[in-house]
C-alpha cells in the first residue's frame, strides 16, 4: 500500500522542485507521475529533444527514494506535430474536426500520428527505460476522455472497411449480417460503407456496434504500440494505463490482454456523482462525500480488469473544475477515499495533482498544496495516512490481496454499446443499471468481485448478471455444468451478435437452463408504476417491463399487481423481468442472497464493509457513528468497534 502524486515539474521554477521532492517523501508519498502532457518541452522542434530538464528532474526526485511513473506524452500533441499533420485531428459525429488549444487532440486511427507516437515513446524509453529510479510506464492519458471516441475520421473509414472485410470476408456476408435488405441498405461493395454518422434517422444498429467493436479494437492497439516499445526499453517495469469512472467507449476487458500490467483508474467521488443518473435527493445528500459505492464500484471493476492489480493513479484531493458544481469535500473524504482504495486491493493511491496550478485550464482543480505552497486540507489528509501506514507496518500488510468475494458481478462493455444503441426508453442506462444492482449487494455488507460476462465464475457462490443483451455461450455452459447460483436481469439475452433479435425470442439461450419467453417489452415513463410486494417489502418496476410467458418447470416466485410475473426461477436460476426500484431491488437480491447461502444483514446508511486478505474494513459515509461487525478480540489497525462520521476502522480477527 503506497502514496503518490502526480507532478508537474515543467509547470514550476526549478528552484522549487528539490523542496517539492523533499516534502514529498516527508508526506509518506514514494511514487511520482510524471512527463504525460511534456511532449512540446521534451521536443519543441521537430527532432530537436531538450532531455537536460526531464533529467535533472528525475535525478531530484530520485534523490529523495521517489519512484517514478512515466507518461509517455501522446495525450497532447504539441502544434509543429499538429501543423505538419492536421488529418489527426479528431472529427466528431457531426463532422467538425477538434482543434488544437487543449488536449486529447488527436484521431486514435491516423497512421501519420501512430507513427509519431512510436517516435516519441521509442526515444523517451531509450533514454529512460532502464533508469533505476523509473520502475513504471503509463501510456497516453485517459483514452477517451473529452469524447473524442468514437472518432470520424477519414483514417478512421479506411481502417474500419479493413476490419469488416477480415470479419465478414464478402459483402454478401455482411449485407445478411446487418440486414440491409432493411431500407434499400444493401451495399455492393465494402468501399461503399460509411461511417454510422449523418443518417436522417437512426443508423443500423449492427453497423454502428460493428463500428464501436472496431473502435474499442483500435484503442487497444493504440495502447499496444507503445507497450511493445516500453517493453522493449523498459523490460521488468510496470505498464498502466489510467482508466475514467464509468466509462464504457472501449472493452477494457480486451484491452488489458495488449499489454497492461496494473489496471489504473482516476477517482473523483463529488464530481462523478455530481455527473451520475442518479436521483436529485441522493445527490443532494452526497453532495460533499459522493456517493458511498461510487469509487467503490470502479475499484472493484477495475480489480477485475487487471487481474487483482489496481491502482488509482489520480484521487481527488479537494474540489475540481469540471463537474456542473463543485463543492469542497467533507473534512476527512480524502483520507477516506484513501483507505477504501485500499480496502478494495488498490496497491498505490496517487494524487491529483502536487501542487494547484494557477494558470491555464485546471486552476479551479485543486492539489495537495494552494498555488501559494501552502499545504490545503485534503494535504493535510494525505500527512494524517502517510503517518498511518507507517504505523500500520505496510510490509506486513501491504503484500495481502483481496481475497474471492461470495458475489461475482458480470460487467460487459458490448451490453453498454448495444443499450446505448437501442435504449428503447429514455432513461435505460446500462451502467446505472450495474451500478444499482452493486450498490444494493454492497448495503447488505456482502463483498462483490466485477468480472467479465467472459471469465470463469464457477468458485463464487452467486453470480449476478443485471443485463446481457448479447449472451456469451460460455455463460450458459458454466450454468449447466456448475452449482451455484445466478440472477439475471431484463433484456439478457434478447440479441444476436449480428445484433437482431433472437431465434425463439428472449431469452434466446438461456431458455434451455430457463424456459421461459419474454412476449412483449416496454419501457416505462415515470407515470408507469405497476407494483408488487415481495417479501414484506413494498415495490415497483420503473423503467422498463417484460411480459413473460413461464415454460415447463419455471415458478413464478412473484407478480405484479397487473398479474404479470415479476420474478421466476428454475432451480439455481433467477431471473427479474423488470427494472426495480431501490425496495424491490433490495429485496430481490436478498432473495437471491439468502438461497444461495449468503448471510444477509442490512447495513446502517451511509456504511459500508470490504474484505482485503485478513483484514476488514469499516468506511463510514454517514454522519453519526456506527458500530462496526468486529468479533470480541479483533485487533484493530485503524480505529475501534465505533466509527465515527466520515471516518475508517480496520481489524484482524484473531483466531
Amino acid at each position: 500500500m503506497r502514496l503518490g502524486v502526480c507532478y508537474y515539474p515543467e509547470h514550476w521554477p526549478e528552484s522549487t522542485w528539490e523542496s517539492d521532492a523533499r516534502r514529498m517523501a516527508q508526506m509518506g508519498i514514494s511514487r511520482v507521475r510524471i512527463a504525460e502532457f511534456a511532449w512540446s518541452r521534451i521536443e519543441p522542434e521537430p527532432g530537436r529533444y531538450e532531455w537536460a530538464w526531464l533529467d535533472r528532474a528525475v535525478d531530484t526526485l530520485a534523490r529523495h527514494g521517489l519512484e517514478v511513473v512515466m507518461g509517455t506524452p501522446t495525450a497532447s500533441p504539441p502544434k509543429w506535430l499538429v501543423d505538419a499533420h492536421p488529418d489527426i485531428l479528431p472529427v466528431l459525429h457531426d463532422g467538425r474536426a477538434m482543434q488544437f488549444g487543449s488536449r486529447r487532440h488527436y484521431d486514435i486511427s491516423s497512421a501519420s500520428y501512430r507513427q509519431e507516437c512510436a517516435r516519441i515513446v521509442e526515444a523517451m524509453t531509450r533514454r529512460y527505460g532502464e533508469h533505476r529510479a523509473v520502475v513504471a510506464w503509463q501510456t497516453d492519458n485517459e483514452f477517451g476522455c473529452h469524447n473524442t471516441l468514437p472518432s470520424y475520421t477519414p483514417a478512421a473509414l479506411t481502417r474500419f472497411r479493413r476490419w469488416l472485410v477480415a470479419r465478414y470476408e464478402t459483402i454478401d456476408a455482411l449485407n445478411a449480417a446487418w440486414g440491409n435488405v432493411f431500407w434499400s441498405m444493401e451495399y455492393r461493395g465494402f468501399d461503399e460503407i460509411e461511417l454510422p454518422t449523418h443518417t436522417p434517422t437512426d443508423a443500423n444498429p449492427s453497423h454502428v456496434l460493428d463500428f464501436r467493436r472496431f473502435q474499442s479494437g483500435e484503442v487497444a492497439s493504440f495502447h499496444q504500440l507503445q507497450a511493445d516499445l516500453i517493453r522493449k526499453h523498459a523490460p521488468g517495469r510496470d505498464i498502466l494505463h489510467n482508466f475514467m469512472g464509468f466509462y464504457s467507449a472501449f472493452d477494457h476487458y480486451a484491452f488489458a490482454r495488449h499489454g497492461l500490467d496494473v489496471a489504473a483508474w482516476d477517482s473523483y467521488p463529488v464530481p462523478r456523482t455530481e455527473v451520475l443518473p442518479l436521483p436529485e435527493a441522493d445527490k443532494h445528500c452526497w453532495a460533499r462525500t459522493g456517493h458511498p459505492d461510487v469509487s467503490a464500484f470502479s475499484h472493484d471493476l477495475y480489480r477485475g480488469v487487471g487481474k487483482g492489480r489496481m491502482w488509482v493513479m489520480e484521487q481527488q484531493a479537494g474540489p475540481v473544475n469540471w463537474a456542473p458544481w463543485n463543492p469542497v469535500p467533507q473534512p476527512g473524504m480524502v483520507r477516506l477515499w484513501t483507505w477504501e482504495a485500499f480496502a478494495h486491493g488498490a496497491e498505490l493511491v496517487s494524487y491529483f495533482r502536487w501542487r494547484q496550478c494557477p494558470f491555464a485550464q485546471e486552476q479551479m482543480h485543486s492539489g495537495l498544496n494552494a498555488p501559494d505552497d501552502e499545504l490545503s486540507p485534503g494535504g493535510e489528509e494525505v500527512m494524517r495516512v502517510g503517518a498511518e501506514l507507517r504505523g500500520l507496518g505496510t510490509p506486513a500488510y501491504g503484500a495481502m490481496p483481496s481475497e474471492r468475494a461470495p458475489v461475482a458481478l458480470l460487467f460487459d462493455y458490448e451490453a453498454d454499446w448495444v443499450i446505448e444503441t437501442q435504449r428503447h426508453g429514455a432513461d435505460f442506462d446500462y451502467q446505472h443499471l450495474v451500478f444499482e444492482w452493486y450498490s444494493a449487494f454492497r448495503s447488505f455488507g456482502i463483498d462483490v468481485d466485477i468480472v467479465s460476462a467472459r471469465d470463469d465464475v464457477s468458485a463464487y457462490r452467486l453470480v449476478a448478471a443485471p443485463t446481457l443483451p448479447i449472451l456469451p455461450d460460455s455463460v450458459v455452459e458454466q450454468i449447466s455444468q456448475g452449482g451455484n447460483h445466478w440472477v439475471f436481469g431484463p433484456r439478457t439475452g434478447s440479441k444476436s451478435e449480428t445484433f437482431a433479435i433472437v431465434d425463439g425470442l428472449p431469452p434466446g439461450k438461456l431458455r434451455s437452463v430457463l424456459p421461459m419467453r419474454v412476449a412483449e417489452v416496454e419501457s416505462l415513463r415515470p407515470s408507469l408504476k405497476p407494483s408488487l410486494r415481495l417479501d414484506g417489502i413494498d415495490g415497483e418496476a420503473v423503467r422498463w417491463r417484460e411480459h413473460v410467458q413461464p415454460g415447463a418447470g419455471t415458478e413464478v416466485l412473484v407478480r405484479f399487481d397487473d398479474g404479470l410475473p415479476a420474478l421466476l426461477r428454475r432451480e439455481r436460476v433467477t431471473y427479474m423481468a423488470a427494472c426495480f426500484d431501490r425496495a424491490l431491488l433490495g429485496a430481490a437480491i436478498a432473495k437471491c442472497l439468502r438461497d444461495a447461502g449468503i448471510d444477509v444483514s442490512p447495513l446502517p446508511e451511509g456504511l459500508r464493509l470490504r474484505r482485503r486478505g485478513a483484514v476488514r474494513f469499516a468506511i463510514n459515509y454517514g454522519d453519526r457513528e456506527q458500530r462496526v461487525p468486529a468479533p470480541s478480540g479483533a485487533r484493530f489497525l485503524l480505529g475501534s468497534s465505533v466509527v465515527g462520521p466520515i471516518d475508517v476502522a480496520a481489524w484482524i480477527e484473531e483466531d
